[in-house]
C-alpha cells in the first residue's frame, strides 16, 4: 500500500541520517502528514517514541563500531554526543556496559535492528465511524502549549484537564456553549515552525492543546478563541474510563483503520469531543482530519 511505502521511506531516511540530527519535519513531508501526526503514527505502530527508536539505532551502530576497534571519542562525536561522558551514560543505559568495555573481545551488546512497517488485518473489534465535511467554527476555552514530543503530551494533557477542572475554568466556559458541536472539545492544533524534540530530532513547534466549547460569545479572563478550519473529518465514537479509553481508540484508528481506509491524514487539528465527560465512563468522539488518497 502507498501509505506503508511512505512510512518505509521514512525509515530509509532515518537510516541514511543517523549520524546527523534527524529532521522530523522532513519525515512528515515524506509521509505526507505533519511532523506531529507522523510521530503519533510512529509511536502507535512501533510501540516506542520516534526519538527512542532513533537513539537505539544510533547506539546499536555505535556498539558495532566500537567492537571493530573505533575510538570512543570518535564514535561519540559521529553519533551526535557532545562529550564522552554523555555518550558513556547513554551507551551504558542501552547496552549495560561502558563503551570501553564494549571494545573488549567477547563483550555482549544489545542490538536494535531497523524496524519494518507492515499492516496486520485484525477485524476483531468493531469501530463505528462516519465521514463528514464541516465548515469552520469558533471555539473559546483554555490553551496549553504542547511539547513536540508526543509521549510527554500523553502525560501533560490529562494534568491540564485536571487543572482547569479544579480551578473552575471548565465550569466557567460551559454556559457559553451555544454552537455546534455541542460538548466539551479537546483540540490539538498548530503544526508549524521549528522545535527541537531532543538531541536526536529537530521538528515542529507552534502546537497547542485547547479545552474549549463552540461559542459565538465574547471571550473574557484567561479564555482564548480558536477557529477550527473547514475539513473533512473521520469521526469515531467511543466510551470508557479516561484517559486510557480515548488513547486506545486513537491508537486503533491509526494502526487498524487508517492504513486501509482509502484516506490519509490532512494537516489539520485533531479533535476530541466529550459528550459525557464522566472520567470513569466518558462518551466521546475522536475527529481525525482526512483527505482521500489520490
Amino acid at each position: 500500500m502507498e501509505w506503508v511505502t511512505r512510512l518505509e521511506q521514512t525509515l530509509t531516511y532515518i537510516e541514511d541520517h543517523l549520524t546527523e540530527e534527524i529532521d522530523v519535519a522532513k519525515l512528515g513531508k515524506i509521509a505526507y502528514c505533519s511532523s506531529y501526526h507522523y510521530q503519533r503514527v510512529f509511536s502507535y505502530m512501533v510501540g516506542v517514541p520516534l526519538a527512542v527508536y532513533i537513539r537505539r539505532r544510533k547506539l546499536s551502530l555505535a556498539g558495532v563500531e566500537l567492537q571493530q576497534g573505533a575510538k570512543v571519542i570518535d564514535v561519540a562525536i559521529k553519533y551526535g554526543y557532545e562529550s564522552p561522558n554523555s555518550f558513556t551514560r547513554a551507551f551504558k543505559k542501552q547496552h549495560g556496559i561502558t563503551p570501553s568495555e564494549a571494545q573488549q573481545e567477547g563483550s555482549r551488546l544489545t542490538s536494535f535492528p531497523r524496524i519494518k512497517f507492515q499492516i496486520t488485518i485484525k477485524g476483531d473489534v468493531e469501530m463505528e465511524y462516519r465521514i463528514e465535511t464541516k465548515e469552520a467554527f469558533r471555539v473559546i476555552g483554555a490553551q496549553k502549549e504542547l511539547s513536540a514530543n508526543i509521549e510527554e503530551n500523553f502525560a501533560e494533557v490529562p494534568k491540564f484537564w485536571q487543572q482547569i477542572s479544579m480551578d473552575g475554568t471548565l465550569n466557567s466556559m460551559l454556559p457559553m456553549m451555544n454552537q455546534e458541536p455541542k460538548g466539551v472539545l479537546g483540540i490539538s492544533a498548530g503544526f508549524d515552525g521549528d522545535m527541537s524534540v531532543d538531541s536526536d530530532l529537530k521538528g515542529s513547534k507552534g502546537m497547542s492543546y485547547y479545552i474549549a466549547v463552540a461559542s459565538d460569545q465574547a471571550i473574557s479572563g484567561k479564555l482564548v478563541e480558536y477557529i477550527v478550519p473547514s475539513f473533512t473529518w473521520a469521526i469515531f465514537t467511543g466510551q470508557g474510563a479516561m484517559p486510557h479509553a480515548i488513547q486506545e481508540l486513537e491508537k486503533r484508528i491509526v494502526t487498524d483503520w487508517l492504513p486501509s481506509s482509502g484516506y490519509e491524514y490532512a494537516n489539520g487539528p485533531d479533535i476530541e469531543l466529550y459528550l459525557d465527560s464522566n472520567p470513569n465512563n466518558a462518551t466521546f468522539e475522536v475527529w481525525l482530519p482526512v483527505t482521500k488518497k489520490e
